[in-house]
């Protein structure tokens, strides 16, 4: 019976202690009052022009190049000598130039 007493309290303990929830804590919100900006005030004076700056020298041009002398014409080649020129063709007399027939063709 001194086991039972002790085992159900360290059940009952065991119990209780799993169904314990956390506590859940909610910020709380803070709310800031932010000013608000008044109607506007009057234009101010509008301030004076700046000055100019200086403009810078222009610079000088470069010279330009001399021309070069022209080149001398190359002289022109001599003509060739004409080749010698050959005898003229006899004419033909009576040749009559006979072909052969073609052989027949071998039977299949």
């Amino acid at each position: 019976m001194k086991y039972s007493l002790i085992f159900t309290a360290v059940l009952a303990a065991l119990t209780l202690s799993a169904c314990e929830k956390p506590t859940v804590v909610t910020p709380t919100v803070v709310t800031v009052p932010v000013p608000v900006a008044g109607p506007a005030g009057p234009t101010g004076a509008t301030g004076s022009s700046g000055l100019t700056g200086s403009t810078g020298s222009t610079g000088s041009t470069g010279s330009t190049g001399s021309t070069g002398a022209t080149g001398s014409t190359g002289s022109s080649g001599g003509t060739g000598a004409t080749g010698a020129t050959g005898d003229t063709g006899k004419t033909g007399g009576d040749t009559v130039v006979v072909i052969p027939p073609a052989p027949p063709a071998p039977a299949r």
